[in-house]
């Protein structure tokens, strides 16, 4: 007589080993919990069924071989839990599919509003295209934690179920199985430990690579220029036995496991087999019990498979813990306090020092810059001037001391008031929004078309932009423009800033003399902002400001006009080695 099912319920134990680190430290799978809620369920089914099948087809073979009425039935329900079977399976790999493209998606843009809101700050502690691979490839692998746990659970599901099946059968079968059972799970135990320091590596190195790769593309004409093409492809290409290494090292990692697991396995299976036929040739199991045992030891066996799985989840841990690093830089905090209304757009710095690359670039800086005044920085390279310039509208943080406008310190203004506080024009201005009138208007406020067209005229930029093949509305991306014309479009911008103070830095280094005068008067004439502090590199441009502050050394040393600085011998040689600029 067949048992389909045993009296007792062998214990099946799994040894879990605790990770190191969690396996969604970003907590993807809370954010994908609907989908998750939906797709768990899912796959817990699908293995339902995968478990139901071989007892169903056992029991139908049994019937049909004593002829019993309710063969017919039975195979009707075999088949259509086949039919389920493959719909379960099509349904769980659409929604797999789905949700790690929705993780993906959500990941992207986390990080890309965080890097944005660290500013230049993620630029100086990540290289751009690493920060680059992190936002597609390492999103997209940690994008897939979510259908990844859910698979694994899965996976984990069958075996279990698969032995706990067996055992219904005949205990005898369980034992069987179990007895080397343990040796499979102490190969997963390795391969995960293997494969994620692997992974991890294989990461890095894939980033160093592409930020090499984005160095090498935005310096491509100077390359060019230079004729080292072949030096800087060798440049590029270095990381790449390092990559292949790791690359190598993971296949190897992977081929291992699953030599391991095709010897294992087959074993496994063939002592369950034989315990079966010689239960079946005792009369203690029948032919239908000996199919279920075969189908079911298949599925217990499929702890191997669930290698796969672990690689996934190990591969999408180490992605997670990169873009955990970038998260990991706290972004600046704002403030809620509001400048004074109708104040005059006075800019000071009180005891200032600001440190970058482990030396103090400004030292102790105290400067005033009042109120409707423009004053023009001057000094020698790496004296501080552009780092003086980033901290006066918080693109740069203080190490220590305070930056105030209209005596507020701006760390404690809201972001939004400070974007519209204070303006900026830089040397190199990257021209960002659809159009040539869009670069121009960009802002924290839509800006109308007048004040885009005013204020390009104010820059000189007018007369080119209409040359253009569609005007203001050409796209930026495919407008041809040469450097001093993007200058022109960047001080244009800084134009329609109607704030307390705005900020040139350099941003007129590539203008000829008489557009450079021109641009100045209107600049002076403006009454977009206030207060104007002007990084100089010219002395025609220092000649046009109110006063000139000199830095040397981390500090102020002299303050004044230009005529009165003129008198000092030591300042006119500043300009003697600056080539007259």
């Amino acid at each position: 007589m067949s048992r389909p099912f045993g009296r007792r319920r062998p214990r099946a134990s799994l040894a879990r080993g605790r990770p190191p680190r969690p396996l969604d430290p970003l907590g993807t799978a809370g954010h994908g919990a609907a989908r998750v809620a939906v797709l768990l369920p899912l796959t817990l089914a699908g293995s339902a069924v995968a478990l139901t099948l071989p007892a169903a087809l056992g029991h139908t073979l049994d019937l049909l071989l004593d002829d019993a009425p309710a063969a017919g039935r039975w195979s009707a329900l075999g088949a259509l839990l086949l039919v389920a079977q493959a719909a379960l399976n099509a349904a769980g790999s659409l929604l797999t599919a789905t949700t790690d493209a929705r993780a993906a998606a959500w990941l992207r843009g986390r990080l890309v509003r965080h890097v944005l809101e660290l500013g230049p700050d993620a630029a100086a502690r990540f290289p751009a295209g690493d920060l680059v691979a992190r936002v597609t490839v390492n999103a997209a692998h940690a994008g897939a934690t979510p259908a990844a746990l859910a698979a694994a659970g899965a996976a984990l599901v069958t075996p279990v179920g698969g032995v706990v099946a067996l055992a219904l059968l005949d205990w005898r079968l369980a034992v069987a199985f179990t007895a080397g059972a343990p040796l499979l799970v102490l190969l997963l135990r390795v391969f995960a430990r293997s494969s994620a320091d692997s992974v991890a590596r294989y990461q890095r190195v894939q980033g160093r690579l592409a930020g090499r790769l984005l160095e090498t593309l935005g310096g491509a004409r100077t390359i060019a220029a230079a004729g080292t093409g072949r030096r800087e492809r060798e440049r590029v290409l270095a990381p790449l036995p390092e990559l292949g290494a790791e690359g190598r090292r993971m296949w190897r990692i992977n081929a291992r496991a699953g030599a391991r697991a095709a010897a294992l396995v087959p074993l496994l299976q063939l002592t369950v087999v034989a315990v079966a036929g010689l239960l079946l040739a005792a009369g203690d199991l029948s032919v239908g019990g000996l199919l279920a045992a075969t189908r079911y030891v298949v599925l217990a066996t499929g702890i191997g498979g669930f290698v796969a799985h672990v690689h996934r989840l190990v591969r999408a841990r180490g992605a997670a813990e990169r873009l955990a690093e970038v998260f990991g830089v706290p972004a600046p905090r704002h403030g809620a306090r509001s400048l004074p209304a109708g104040g005059p757009g006075e800019l000071a710095f009180a005891g200032v020092t600001a440190r970058r690359g482990g030396r103090a670039v400004l030292r102790d800086l105290d400067l005033v810059v009042p109120g409707g005044s423009t004053v023009a920085v001057v000094g020698r390279s790496g004296s501080g001037k552009s780092l003086l310039a980033a901290l006066a509208g918080r693109l740069a943080e203080p190490d220590a001391g305070r930056v105030l406008l209209d005596g507020v310190p701006v760390a404690e203004l809201p972001r939004r008031e400070l974007r519209e506080a204070v303006g900026y024009a830089f040397e190199r201005p990257v021209l960002l929004g659809g159009s040539v009138a869009d670069a121009i208007g960009l802002g924290p406020v839509p800006v109308e078309r007048e004040r885009v067209v005013a204020a390009a005229r104010a820059a000189d930029a007018d007369g080119f932009v209409r040359r253009l093949p569609d005007g203001y509305d050409t796209r930026c991306a495919t407008a041809p423009l040469s450097g001093g014309e993007r200058q022109r479009l960047g001080l244009a911008r800084a134009f329609t800033h109607r704030g307390r103070l705005l900020v040139l830095d350099d941003a007129t280094s590539g203008l000829d003399t008489v557009t450079e005068r021109r641009v100045t008067t209107a600049l002076h004439r403006a009454a977009s902002a206030r207060t104007r502090l002007v990084i100089a590199h010219r002395p025609a441009s220092a000649a046009r400001a109110d006063l000139v502050a000199w830095l040397d050394d981390g500090r102020v040393r002299a303050l004044g006009t230009h005529r009165e600085l003129c008198a000092r011998a030591d300042y006119r040689a500043l300009w003697r080695e600056s080539d007259g600029r």
